[in-house]
């Protein structure tokens, strides 16, 4: 299916409107070419003329099989999404209302997801007359947001979207941890410096 659309998204040989094509290839230098020059030359190659970028002024084209110009460009969209990293978003709910023990136990949650990388999506949900509450409601995201400064940065501040007020938070880059010379490890040397002076 997907070459299907790929198919149909280039024009081939006597599909080409243009008067005119520029052609560039790996072996030659790009030059404008009358349209009937540029298929004969396609065909004498037993290749097609393929028009990659209609909308210049003249339209490009190359002179390449079809089929190996379709293989090419799923293979570099293949890999294309292989390089994409997939973000996952993780969504946590609060009520208006929420207390600490359950605000606290959501917050463990959403520190773990952005120490995993994920992106985490926090909401309140209004039901009915509590819309009354959506003050409550941002200060409650505002605070989370604060309590995860350590681990988050916010990419979208508490917006209201019908009865859900949203915040959306993405994990910062984490620094690795400096080493940092215990008190313990230096003690026994100033120790032994103390007993040689006292000799």
């Amino acid at each position: 299916m997907k070459n299907d659309t790929l198919k149909g998204q280039y024009r081939i040989n006597e599909q080409i409107r243009a008067k005119e094509v520029r052609i560039v290839g790996d072996d030659s230098e790009p030059k404008v070419y009358p349209i009937f020059q540029a298929l004969k030359m396609a065909e004498e190659k037993e290749l097609d003329l393929v028009e990659i970028s209609p909308n210049a002024q003249p339209p490009v084209c190359r002179i390449i099989d079809y089929s190996k110009f379709l293989y090419q460009l799923k293979k570099r969209q293949k890999e294309q999404k292989a390089k994409q990293v997939k973000v996952n978003v993780k969504e946590i709910r609060f009520g208006p209302q929420t207390d600490d023990h359950d605000y606290n136990f959501k917050l463990k949650h959403a520190k773990g997801f952005l120490e995993d990388g994920d992106k985490v999506k926090a909401y309140v949900f209004f039901k009915g007359r509590s819309i009354l509450f959506k003050e409550q409601g941002e200060v409650l995201l505002l605070r989370f947001a604060n309590d995860l400064e350590d681990f988050a940065k916010v990419d979208q501040m508490p917006i209201l979207e019908g009865k859900r007020m949203t915040i959306q938070l993405s994990p910062k880059k984490r620094e690795a941890p400096k080493k940092s010379m215990s008190p313990k490890s230096v003690a026994p040397a100033q120790k032994a410096e103390q007993s040689e002076e006292d000799e």
